[in-house]
């Protein structure tokens, strides 16, 4: 699968390719649309499902190296009035998140620690599991550090750039499998 076949997938999501086309407008440094809601298109699609199914947020991250709450809450009231006609009609719930606060909160939310992150792409290299390490940037442009053999074929397999020590991925995987059952580990 090539980045524009990806492209073209995780655009077949309307609320994705609204997101896509309004990022820019979020005015958030390094903005990318990441995760589930794309790894979930492309799978979908390849499942002959409509593209949006089984996709339960969608996460933006961006880098902004002022930690402080209220800076991000800057952020997420912008993109809530950026994206309210999404959040209305659709039901759908967007996740607006600075990776340089992730150290701040994730131990209290998943019981680990985290080192900071110094980028938005840095927090892509460590999602749980390689082939969902995907992340397309404000300008429309694929960012896939795993490459895309894996999302293709459906291979899960733990990230070992993520510090997790195996609770989190397990979880990750039974999800996945659940929604994609055709999806194996390797």
């Amino acid at each position: 699968m090539t980045e524009a076949e990806v492209l073209i997938r995780v655009r077949q999501n309307p609320v994705n390719a609204a997101i896509l086309q309004r990022l820019r407008a979020l005015g958030a440094p390094q903005a990318h649309l990441v995760a589930g809601c794309l790894f979930g298109a492309v799978w979908n699609v390849q499942a002959g499902r409509p593209p949006g199914e089984n996709v339960n947020d969608y996460d933006l991250f961006y880098y902004d190296p002022d930690p402080s709450y209220g800076a991000e809450d800057a952020v997420i009231r912008r993109a809530a009035a950026l994206f309210a006609d999404l959040t209305t009609d659709t039901g759908v719930q967007i996740e607006v998140r600075n990776q340089a606060r992730v150290h701040l909160w994730f131990e209290q939310k998943f019981g680990q620690t985290r080192p900071p992150i110094r980028s938005v792409r840095e927090g892509i290299d460590q999602f749980l599991v390689r082939c969902t390490c995907l992340g397309i940037d404000e300008h429309g442009v694929l960012y896939a550090p795993c490459g895309l053999d894996e999302l293709e074929t459906g291979l899960l397999r733990p990230n070992p750039l993520n510090v997790d020590d195996g609770r989190l991925y397990r979880a990750k995987v039974q999800s996945y499998r659940r929604r994609w059952p055709w999806l194996r580990e390797g």
